[in-house]
């Protein structure tokens, strides 16, 4: 039983990852300026070997500096909201989990409304995003240490959560209602409104440290995440430092969800529901569950962005 289980585990991630690849090729076919498979070959080609280049410099715009950006964000935003989403309905054991549980969304959303009201750069806007995804997400965990005192630790964080990201929506509300409505606020709603269109490659370079680092600490952890499922208890049994494992996997989460905030804007659904798609083809196991899920979040991001960029 448990040989045909990997088997099939095993086949539903390699169909997954040619899914995963020929989402990623037909993404560049799609929009208003057709390209051929053959041109874009032809572009990664001239740029990773240095090859001469046949197609018209139209072609090598769109596709390095209009569609490898959104589809590169579409990938990372998609996939670690996705394992933030699974990280957290496997702490909390609540199948109603998802990355913005402790505040990170709303906090990220506020500290790019403030950016966006100053007037500062596009980077400067990002950056306050960030910051303030991880502010909230800390003050949610303080509020919760200072309640909780060791009795109730997941219900009171939830609860700390839902109260920090009620207190930051509002926050949100008071600069939009200040902010100028002809310049200002027109753009304040854009930006909370989400989407890829203004990734950059640069954007992509300054969330790859944060992605990485929150991905790679969540992959090593899936271990024992595992044994959370059993209760606090049972996984002190088994040697794990609950506590220590519930920092690490709520700051590399946080990492996750604001970095992908911090450049895509607010985008919901998505590490609620991915992890339940996953979760019916590969079942339970984080160990094959978080790699599926992020591959899943991708390829259903991708979907998404395509109809939205090809259907008007």
């Amino acid at each position: 039983m448990e040989s045909k289980k990997r088997s099939k585990d095993a086949v539903i991630i390699v169909v997954l990852v040619v899914l995963f690849v020929l989402s990623f090729l037909v993404s560049f076919r799609l929009g208003r300026y057709g390209v051929k498979l053959t041109e874009l070959f032809d572009v990664f080609s001239s740029l990773f070997f240095g090859t001469d280049l046949h197609v018209a410099g139209m072609v090598q715009t769109v596709v390095l500096k209009i569609r490898t950006p959104r589809i590169i964000g579409a990938i990372l935003v998609g996939g670690t909201l996705s394992v933030a989403g699974t990280a957290y309905q496997g702490l909390f054991k609540n199948p109603m989990a998802s990355p913005d549980i402790l505040g990170a969304s709303s906090g990220a959303g506020f500290g790019a409304a403030v950016a966006i009201l100053l007037s500062f750069s596009f980077t400067g806007i990002q950056t306050a995003s960030f910051l303030f995804g991880l502010l909230a997400t800390a003050l949610t965990f303080f509020i919760s240490a200072a309640v909780s005192r060791g009795k109730d630790v997941i219900l009171i964080l939830v609860l700390a959560g839902m109260v920090v990201s009620t207190l930051f929506s509002s926050f949100i509300t008071m600069i939009k209602y200040v902010a100028d409505p002809f310049s200002k606020l027109p753009e304040i709603t854009y930006w909370l409104m989400g989407g890829l269109n203004t990734i950059t490659l640069q954007d992509l370079r300054s969330v790859c440290l944060p992605m990485g680092l929150g991905l790679l600490v969540l992959m090593l952890l899936r271990w024992q995440l595992n044994t959370m499922s059993f209760g606090d208890e049972e996984a002190k049994s088994m040697g794990v430092n609950t506590s220590r494992l519930r920092l690490a996997v709520i700051f590399s989460s946080t990492l996750l969800v604001s970095a992908a905030v911090s450049v895509s804007g607010i985008v919901g659904w998505v590490g609620l529901v991915v992890p339940h798609l996953a979760r019916l083809l590969v079942g339970p196991n984080l160990k094959i569950l978080m790699p599926a899920s992020f591959l899943i979040g991708s390829i259903f991001l991708l979907t998404i962005d395509n109809i939205i960029r090809s259907a008007f």
